[in-house]
């Protein structure tokens, strides 16, 4: 099977009980969600959001929107390919999702204001600048908050081996904002074999599965841990420890975490990739009622610094890495997500998106690849309810400028809540996406 550096394209790795078992023997560090539900969500389109977030900004020219006809210093070397819509094309490193271009749209118009990745970061994930302060919360705060707690599992999860991040910082948009630390995701990782890490509980040790069931030893547990737990706010502590004991000792809620519940021939059509597997944990999670879950996928934008984790920025080697790595990855591994969730009757009640925070200089740059550009790029938008096959928004020949209307991050997010079941109302009493109207052509 195809080998392309630490990408094994071949049959997933087993996972074995053990090293799942090890992950339920610790408290989650999950922030207890007390805000009520509100009514309007029973008429939400959207039960639960899969965000996947394209760290690093995949190139739009080189994916979902080509320009066969530009010169070759903007075109690129790749031939194009038909899908379902006469007329329109993607690029040859797409072929599965060509076949199924039938099942989302395609949005080709978004624009941004920001150039550098942690500024385009969080304006992509709150639709808000950083500056000025205060940080505005995440989309997935949001409907967080709008939901409410329900069962042991948290209303946001964030799937990724980190905050997202450039080398010098993390992206500020990342959780609760002005929402409060309480709605900030609950941050887990997936490894390319399926073994699901939570960052946040090796902050306890000594516990194993016997011992969860013994209240008194697991309180004794934390009374050893009492210099790392110093740093916590108490009263934030106790109901972290709730939560956390909750999950703990609720057997669909963990079993939620765990892959090896899938068929091998399951795990292998997402792909032994970190990326196809966490979009597997994503539906999973779907499955359990989770509310809001971004997949991100990785933790720093950088593709070839050292010590990173091959994002989209591919200001070297853009057309290798897209050839021979991302594209392969996300080919299969968002197919069949899509797939999956339509077996499974949930794309009706499942919003699924997937985008970056800008896109790539449609001029290649003079190390034969391509730069930051937020004037124009993709997304892509399945389920809740919003019919596939279509294409809205256009840009120019060269792909540098959209020529109907553009849609920005805050129009993003609007869409979101909108489908979430958060009306403007909604959106005015909890003080958030001020301003925001939803992208009225895919509702």
């Amino acid at each position: 099977m195809l080998e392309i550096g630490s990408f094994r394209a071949a049959t997933c790795g087993g996972i074995g009980r053990r090293s799942f078992l090890q992950l339920a023997t610790a408290v989650p560090m999950i922030s207890a969600l007390s805000a009520r539900p509100v009514q309007a969500a029973e008429a939400a389109r959207a039960k639960s959001v899969i965000f996947v977030w394209l760290w690093g900004a995949p190139s739009h020219l080189d994916t979902f929107d080509p320009k066969p006809d530009a010169p070759p210093e903007y075109r690129g070397p790749f031939s194009t390919i038909a899908t379902h819509q006469p007329g329109v094309r993607y690029t040859e490193l797409l072929p599965r999702l060509a076949q199924r271009s039938d099942r989302f749209t395609l949005v080709r118009s978004h624009v941004s204001t920001e150039g550098g990745h942690p500024d385009a970061g969080t304006l992509g994930l709150t639709g808000f600048k950083e500056r000025p302060e205060p940080v505005q919360p995440n989309f997935g705060s949001v409907v967080a908050k709008h939901r409410g707690v329900r069962g042991s599992l948290p209303s946001f999860v964030s799937v990724g081996r980190g905050i997202p991040r450039d080398v010098v910082r993390k992206v500020e948009g990342y959780g609760g904002g002005t929402l409060g630390k309480t709605y900030d995701p609950f941050l887990i990782s997936c490894s390319d074999t399926g073994e699901v890490d939570i960052p946040a509980l090796k902050l306890l040790d000594g516990l194993n599965p016997a011992r969860i069931s013994d209240r008194r030893t697991l309180l004794g547990t934390l009374d050893e841990s009492r210099r790392a737990l110093d740093a916590l706010p108490i009263d934030g502590w106790k109901q972290t420890f709730s939560r956390g004991y909750g999950l703990l000792t609720d057997a669909a809620a963990r079993n939620a975490f765990d892959l090896t519940r899938e068929s091998q021939e399951t795990r292998d059509d997402y792909g032994c990739t970190t990326f196809g597997q966490s979009c597997l944990l994503a539906r999973r999670l779907v499955e359990a009622g989770v509310p809001y879950i971004q997949v991100n996928w990785s933790e720093y934008v950088e593709a070839m610094t050292p010590q990173c984790d091959f994002g989209w920025d591919t200001h070297i080697m853009n057309f290798e890495l897209l050839q021979d790595r991302h594209c392969p990855i996300f080919d299969r591994a968002f197919s069949a997500l899509l797939d999956d969730l339509a077996r499974r009757g949930l794309s009706d009640s499942t919003l699924v998106v997937a985008m970056g925070e800008f896109g790539r200089t449609p001029r290649i740059n003079g190390r034969a690849a391509r730069d930051h550009w937020p004037q124009c790029y993709f997304s892509l938008w399945h389920g809740a309810g919003i019919e596939g096959g279509r294409v809205i928004g256009q840009s120019d020949k060269y792909a540098e400028n959209p020529v109907t209307a553009p849609y920005s991050p805050l129009m993003v997010g609007t869409t979101i809540a909108q489908l979430c079941g958060m009306d403007t109302q909604a959106r005015a009493e909890m003080k958030v996406l001020d301003g925001g109207s939803p992208i009225l052509e895919l509702l």
